[in-house]
C-alpha cells in the first residue's frame, strides 16, 4: 500500500514537472497556422469544418490537405446503411457542383466539449450525390433531405472509398 502511494506520488511530481515546460516558460516556441474553414450543412443548420487528410490523393490536393491512404483501412466491408454507425460517418458531397456545401450526417452537440452526442467522429466516408435532372436540382440541408430526394428517384447516391479527416468545429455566429 505505501509502496503504491509512493508510485503516485512520484508520477504526480513528473507530472507537474513535465507541466512547466510550457509556452508560459518560452522553451516551447508559439505558432499559429492557417487553415480553410470550409461549410457545410447538418440538420437544416450550417457548420463549420476544417479539412486536414484525404485518403485520396486528388481530393487531397484540391482540399489542400495532407494524403493519407492508410484512412482506407477504416472503410468497412459490407454496405453502411446510414443507422449503422462506425467509426466512419457519412458525408455527402456534390462533384457536379449543383450545392457547394457538403451535408454531415452527425455533428458534436452541442459543439465542443460538452458534446453529448456519442456517435460524432471527425471520420467520414464520403458518398458522392448526383442530380439526375440537374436543371431541378435545389439545395439539400441534411442527410434526410438527401434519402427523401433519393427515394423520390431525383439523385443517385453513390459510396466511395474516400475517408477524411474533417472535425467540425465549434463557433459562434456573429449578429
Amino acid at each position: 500500500m505505501l509502496r503504491q502511494c509512493l508510485l503516485g506520488i512520484v508520477c504526480v511530481l513528473l507530472l507537474a514537472s513535465c507541466s512547466s515546460y510550457s509556452v508560459k516558460n518560452k522553451q516551447v516556441p508559439q505558432s499559429t497556422i492557417s487553415l480553410p474553414l470550409l461549410h457545410g450543412w447538418h440538420e437544416g443548420k450550417e457548420v463549420l469544418y476544417i479539412t486536414t487528410d484525404v485518403s485520396d490523393q486528388a481530393v487531397a490536393k484540391a482540399k489542400n490537405a495532407n494524403y493519407a491512404p492508410r484512412l482506407r483501412d477504416s472503410v468497412p466491408y459490407y454496405p453502411k446503411p446510414p443507422q449503422v454507425k462506425t467509426v466512419l460517418e457519412r458525408v455527402y458531397a456534390f462533384p457536379n457542383q449543383e450545392q457547394a456545401w457538403s451535408v454531415f450526417a452527425s455533428v458534436p452537440e452541442p459543439l465542443g466539449y460538452e458534446s453529448q452526442n456519442t456517435h460524432y467522429s471527425p471520420l467520414w466516408l464520403m458518398y458522392v450525390v448526383v442530380w439526375k435532372d440537374p436543371s431541378k436540382a435545389t439545395e439539400l440541408r441534411s442527410e434526410e433531405a438527401i434519402l427523401t430526394a433519393e427515394d423520390q428517384g431525383l439523385v443517385t447516391i453513390e459510396r466511395t472509398d474516400i475517408v477524411l479527416n474533417c472535425p467540425v468545429i465549434p463557433f459562434v455566429k456573429k449578429k
